[in-house]
């Protein structure tokens, strides 16, 4: 297959079509692309949590830094069924002699693949650059994938502050948690924490849970769950 053709696909419909970066509970955008594992696509993915993460160029200090940090909780995220996909506007040559670079400087050896986006058809299609930018400096982003290639949350950072992995990882498993008990998380929430219940939905339901023991009022209640199970309220 000719690499040129995975290099420049991205959704059918094209950036210009699809001006802005993918809203949350959308469809991510298709892409097929060199990696430094060989050829990638979206749908190679399917069934499997992706969090797809750009970075404005190779040998970068801060990159190099969540390249590093993010390699070495490779297997925290994979044990969560999420798989790692990293991107830039460099070629795959300079991708395998960064990941090389790496791991003599540090001793780590970048398990997940790099894609190259020369032409930034990608990064434009997820809304990483602006359609008529012409460098890759705003190219910070990560987008969680659920397993059905949806977008569930996206964050982003300036070229100068490192990500923080812990965040990643806590908001993988807080995406994962709210979607397999249908319940949300509060504020710091962290794996085996309390959750929070869905709020009422009819009068006798409210008034049944404000004379509850232990709840502070009808629309805020924490509950315990574990392996996925709501356990009392």
């Amino acid at each position: 297959m000719d690499m040129s053709e995975h290099q420049d696909a991205w959704d059918a419909s094209g950036p210009e079509a699809q001006p802005g970066l993918p809203r949350i509970g959308e469809p991510a955008p298709h892409f097929a692309a060199r990696t430094t594992h060989g050829p990638r696509t979206l749908e190679d993915y399917r069934g499997e949590w992706l969090i797809l993460f750009s970075h404005p160029a190779d040998f970068t200090p801060v990159c190099t830094s969540e390249f590093v940090a993010l390699e070495r909780a490779r297997p925290d995220f994979e044990a969560r069924g999420c798989k790692l996909l990293a991107l830039s506007a460099d070629s795959v040559f300079s991708h395998l002699a960064w990941i090389r670079s790496i791991r003599e400087a540090f001793a780590v050896s970048v398990g997940f693949p790099i894609v190259e986006d020369m032409s930034m058809g990608i990064a434009r299609a997820y809304g990483m650059v602006h359609p008529r930018a012409g460098d890759t400096s705003t190219i910070r982003a990560v987008f969680f994938i659920d397993p059905h290639g949806i977008v569930r949350a996206i964050t982003y950072y300036p070229m100068t502050v490192g990500r923080s992995i812990p965040e990643m990882l806590r908001c993988l498993a807080a995406l994962q948690t709210a979607e397999k008990g249908g319940v949300s998380v509060p504020a710091d929430w962290q794996l085996g924490d309390d959750v929070l219940a869905p709020p009422p939905v009819s009068a006798d339901e409210m008034d049944r849970l404000a004379e509850a023991p232990g709840n502070r009022d009808w629309y805020f209640r924490t509950v315990r769950m574990r392996n996925g199970e709501i356990k009392g309220t």
